[in-house]
C-alpha cells in the first residue's frame, strides 16, 4: 500500500508560487513606521505604509498604551462577552461613535474580522447581497460565509447598480432582505465609491447600505472622519460603516458604526466577535487617543492632502500614469508584472521602499507600484522620491 504525504501539497503549492513570481518575499521593518525607517538593514524613505497621518508614533498615542499597561495590565484575560470587556473597551465605543456622529460603535479585533463576521449575519438564505466587482478580499470572504444569494455590478457604476437592484426587487418569491456593499476607497486604486448616489439607489428600492471606510477614515471628511461625513449623508442613508485603526488612526482593530439596534444585533450575532479575545488594554487606549489627535490637531489631515496633491502632480509631470486615484493612495502604473517588480527593485536600491502591485491582485496588465501618501512626508522626502522615480523611469524606458 503506498504512503501517501498528508501535507505535501503545502511545499509544492509554495513552490508554484515562487516559479511563477507570484509569492510574497517579506521584508522587516527594524523600529518604528515613519517616513524614513530601517528595512532589510537599508535606510529608506517609505511610500507604502497605510500608516497615513503617522499616528502610530504619535507621543500622546504612544504614552497612553504605556499608560494603559500600568493601570489595566498586559490583557483583558478573556472574550468580551464573559469576562474581558474592560471600561477601556467601552469608553473606546462611546468616544468613537461621537467622532462618527453615530448613534453606537462597535470595535472587532481587525477590520477582516467585523466583515467576516458581520456580513453573514446581515444577510442569509431568502436574502441577496449586492458587491462592488472590486471589493475587499475581506468583503467578498464576508459574503462567501453568507447563504445569501449574490449579485456584482460594475466597479464604482451607479447606472450598472440601478438595474441589479431592480431585478432583485421583482425576484420571486420576494427577498427579505437586500444588502448593497462597497468600499469606500478602494485600495488597489485610490478611488473613491460615489455613495450618495449608491444610497439614494439602495434607498428607492429598500436595500441596505454597507459601506467599509478603512482607506477614507483619517482621509475623507472633516477631520478625517470618513466617507459618510464627505458626502454629508445621513445615518438612515447608510446602515454599515465599518472602518479600521490599523490604517490613519495608527493602531489596530475594527469597528462598525450605526444605529443602536445595529450595534445590538453585532454583537449578538457575530462570532468574530463573540469568540476572539479582546484588545489588550494597551491597544484600545492608543485607538482612543488616536481619535483625541484627530479632534485637536487638523494639521495631520491637512498635511496629507498637501502632499497627496503634490506627488501625484510630480508624479504625473514626469509622465506616469496614476490611474484613477483621488486620495493619499497614489499606484503608478506599469503595466507588465516584470516591470513593476524591477521598478520596486531599483527603486529600494535607491532608498524608496514601495511596493508592486501584480496579478492576481490586479489584472496581468495592470501592474503597479502602489505609493501611499503620509502626513510626516517633508517636501524634501517628496522631492527625493520624485528623483527617483524620474530616474528609473528614464532608464527603464518607461517615460
Amino acid at each position: 500500500m503506498a504512503t501517501r504525504d498528508p501535507v505535501g501539497f503545502l511545499r509544492s503549492e509554495y513552490e508554484q508560487l515562487v516559479n511563477n513570481e507570484l509569492d510574497w518575499k517579506l521584508r522587516e521593518l527594524e523600529g518604528p513606521s515613519t517616513p524614513r525607517c530601517v528595512v532589510d538593514g537599508k535606510r529608506v524613505l517609505m511610500l507604502c505604509s497605510n500608516n497615513y497621518l503617522s499616528l502610530s508614533n504619535h507621543p500622546k498615542v504612544k504614552q497612553a498604551a504605556i499608560d494603559a499597561v500600568k493601570t489595566h495590565g498586559a490583557g483583558s484575560g478573556s472574550v468580551r462577552p464573559i469576562a474581558g470587556n474592560m471600561d477601556i473597551h467601552m469608553n473606546l465605543e462611546r468616544r468613537l461613535a461621537m467622532f462618527k456622529g453615530a448613534e453606537a460603535s462597535l470595535v472587532y479585533q481587525t477590520g477582516f474580522a467585523a466583515n467576516a463576521g458581520l456580513i453573514p449575519q446581515l444577510a442569509d438564505a431568502g436574502d441577496i447581497i449586492i458587491s462592488d466587482e472590486l471589493n475587499h478580499g475581506s468583503i467578498i470572504d464576508g459574503v462567501r460565509l453568507s447563504k445569501a444569494d449574490r449579485a456584482v455590478y460594475k466597479h464604482c457604476d451607479p447606472a450598472d447598480l440601478k438595474p441589479v437592484l431592480e431585478k432583485a426587487e421583482e425576484h420571486s418569491p420576494a427577498y427579505r432582505r437586500m444588502l448593497v456593499i462597497t468600499d469606500g476607497v478602494f485600495s488597489m486604486d485610490g478611488d473613491v465609491a460615489p455613495l450618495k448616489d449608491i444610497a439614494d439607489l439602495a434607498h428607492a428600492h429598500g436595500a441596505m447600505i454597507y459601506v467599509d471606510d478603512a482607506h477614507g477614515e483619517g482621509v475623507l471628511g472633516a477631520g478625517g472622519r470618513g466617507i459618510v461625513h464627505h458626502f454629508g449623508l445621513k445615518r438612515d442613508r447608510v446602515q454599515v460603516e465599518m472602518g479600521t485603526f490599523s490604517k490613519a488612526f495608527g493602531v489596530v482593530g475594527g469597528h462598525v458604526s450605526g444605529s443602536r439596534d445595529l450595534v445590538n444585533f453585532a454583537y449578538n450575532k457575530s462570532r468574530t466577535w463573540l469568540l476572539s479575545g479582546s484588545h489588550p488594554p494597551a491597544v484600545a487606549a492608543a485607538c482612543t487617543a488616536a481619535i483625541d489627535v484627530l479632534e485637536t490637531e487638523p494639521q495631520h489631515v491637512r498635511n496629507l492632502w498637501e502632499n497627496t496633491n503634490y506627488f501625484r502632480k510630480g508624479i504625473r509631470d514626469l509622465g506616469f500614469d496614476t490611474g484613477k486615484s483621488e486620495t493619499p493612495i497614489i499606484p503608478v502604473m506599469m503595466g507588465e508584472t516584470s516591470a513593476a517588480k524591477r521598478f520596486s527593485s531599483r527603486l529600494f536600491e535607491m532608498g524608496v521602499f514601495a511596493l508592486p502591485i501584480v496579478f492576481p491582485m490586479v489584472a496581468k496588465d495592470k501592474a503597479r507600484i502602489r505609493t501611499i501618501m503620509n502626513a510626516a512626508l517633508t517636501r524634501g522626502d517628496i522631492d527625493e522620491a520624485l528623483s527617483a522615480f524620474e530616474k528609473i523611469g528614464e532608464e527603464l524606458r518607461l517615460i
